[in-house]
């Protein structure tokens, strides 16, 4: 097999606007008929798991299920759900919990073994992946397909995506059908999803060259940090993922707080620190993180909207967001610097990913 080349990485950050625009609608309507009514009202409890990008995701899609939906959700990887999760009965009060299992290429075999834990539990399982015809698919009671088209072996890029935005329809429509959102509302939520492709493809084209430019900084450093909260938190994993799998740069994703508890203390004092920041619960706490780093000495890299001024004062460099989103959905537009960032620098460090034959030369 043909070892996987950076510049793939590109050309997938470059879909992600063609790929919400016209998948958003297909996979909405696999989503309605994924549970009968009287599972959907059944349902009080929710957890996300997954392993690498799928536990990614799911971290991302938290919030939506809180918010919307009014459900308990807890993101777990699916070893810790494994072997330190309680049993699922003392979750719930009155309903039914719901395990969404998440695995990209559907053969993950920990996924499929939370599957079957899940079930034995008692639990309603949903596999999500985009593979028809894999192991999640026959050990789950349902599988919602996120399948693409045209798809090419990469670091996880589009398939993220693709998992993200299965969670926050799944999230919808449990909200609509439990009547914490009307119809009507549901509707409007999902137009809006699908309409952030304009402001992805915007966004990915104002970023495209700074990344390029940034990627020197980060090919000198010996560790990054990315750091973000709430569903950013998601966010900021998978994009420390991406440098470590495609650049093989060891990079690490923490909360703001935790940054500002423990990592702040880290030498080299140079090191780039990105941080993710889009409107919402925890914008005024990342622009005070953003001071913090600058007065250490840090390489601060502010992944913010456009128009946002307070982080951007303490920012060695910014990657604008270019149009506004609710912070539920922010994880879709505030992802996509981690593709091109990763290309980039494993492009400059003449690396391939994932360490094949451990370099290219």
């Amino acid at each position: 097999m043909e070892p996987i080349q950076p510049e793939v990485m590109v050309r997938q950050v470059e879909t992600l606007g063609t790929d919400l625009r016209t998948r958003t609608d297909l996979f909405t309507s696999r989503v309605t008929t994924l549970l009968s009514p009287a599972e959907w009202e059944s349902i009080d409890t929710v957890i996300l798991t997954g392993n690498g990008d799928s536990h990614h995701a799911a971290c991302a899609a938290e919030m939506a299920f809180e918010t919307f939906a009014e459900v308990t959700c807890e993101p777990l990887s699916a070893w810790r759900f494994l072997r330190y999760s309680p049993p699922l009965g003392r979750r719930t009060r009155e309903g039914r919990t719901l395990v969404i299992a998440t695995s990209a290429s559907g053969s993950t075999q920990g996924v499929v073994q939370a599957i079957e834990h899940a079930k034995t539990d008692g639990a309603l399982t949903v596999a999500l992946t985009g593979t028809p015809g894999s192991a999640v698919t026959r050990a789950a009671d349902r599988f919602l397909l996120v399948d693409l088209e045209q798809i090419e072996r990469s670091p996880g890029i589009r398939t993220y995506q693709a998992s993200v935005l299965g969670m926050l329809l799944i999230a919808l429509q449990l909200a609509e059908v439990r009547r914490t959102n009307s119809s009507e509302a549901a509707a409007t939520l999902r137009r809006e999803l699908a309409g952030l492709a304009d402001t992805m493809d915007a966004t990915a084209k104002a970023i495209k060259e700074r990344c390029a430019r940034l990627a020197e900084v980060i090919a000198e450093a010996p560790v990054v940090t990315v750091v973000g909260s709430g569903p950013n938190h998601g966010t900021a994993q998978y994009g420390a993922a991406k440098l470590a799998e495609a650049a093989g740069v060891f990079a690490a994703g923490q909360d703001l707080e935790e940054w500002s508890h423990v990592e702040r203390f880290a030498y080299p004092v140079d090191m780039p620190v990105f941080v993710i920041a889009p409107p919402g619960r925890s914008q005024q706490r990342a622009a005070r993180l953003a001071e913090q780093a600058s007065r250490l000495g840090r390489h601060v890299i502010a992944v913010v909207d456009r128009n946002e001024t307070d982080l951007i004062a303490y920012a060695d460099a910014v990657l604008p967001v270019h149009g506004p989103v609710r912070e539920e959905f922010s994880p879709l537009l505030y992802h996509l610097f981690a593709g091109y960032t990763a290309s980039y620098t494993a492009q400059r460090l003449e690396r391939l990913p994932f360490q094949v034959d451990r370099s290219s030369s």
